[in-house]
C-alpha cells in the first residue's frame, strides 16, 4: 500500500514562517497585579486576545508560586500556536531560580562585641 499524503500542507508545516508578533511579559512585582504584558509588533486585536488569555493565566501567580511553572509553559504553548515570539523579563537571570531571590532577605550585618563593664554578679 501507497501512503497518503496531504502534499502541500506537509511542506506548509515544515517550513518555519516569520513570527506574526512579539510578547515580552514583564513581573512587576510581589504585588498583584504581578504581570504586564507588552507588545513591539503584531496585528493588535490577536495580541490583545493573546494578552487576555496570558493574564487569565498569570493574573494571581508570582514567579515562586507552584503553580506559575505549569501556566508558563501553557503561554509559551499558546504563543508557539500563534506564532508569536515571546519574551520573559523576570527582573533576574535565568540560571538563578526565582523562589531563592523571592524569599530571600538582605543579610543582617554582625552585631558588635558587647563590652563588660558591668559588676561580674557577686
Amino acid at each position: 500500500m501507497t501512503p497518503v499524503t496531504t502534499g502541500e500542507q506537509d511542506t506548509e508545516e515544515q517550513e518555519p514562517q516569520p513570527p506574526v508578533g512579539h510578547v515580552r511579559i514583564v513581573y512587576l512585582g510581589p504585588v498583584a497585579p504581578h504581570w504586564d504584558i507588552q507588545s513591539d509588533f503584531g496585528d493588535p486585536k490577536m495580541i490583545e486576545e493573546f494578552r487576555q488569555r496570558s493574564q487569565a493565566r498569570l493574573v494571581l501567580l508570582p514567579p515562586h508560586d507552584p503553580q506559575y511553572r505549569r501556566n508558563r509553559e501553557r503561554v509559551a504553548r499558546d504563543a508557539e500556536r500563534e506564532n508569536i515570539t515571546l519574551e520573559w523579563d523576570l527582573g533576574a537571570p535565568e540560571d538563578e531560580p526565582v523562589s531563592a531571590q523571592a524569599g530571600s532577605a538582605p543579610p543582617v550585618p554582625d552585631a558588635p562585641p558587647v563590652s563588660g563593664s558591668g559588676s561580674s554578679g557577686s
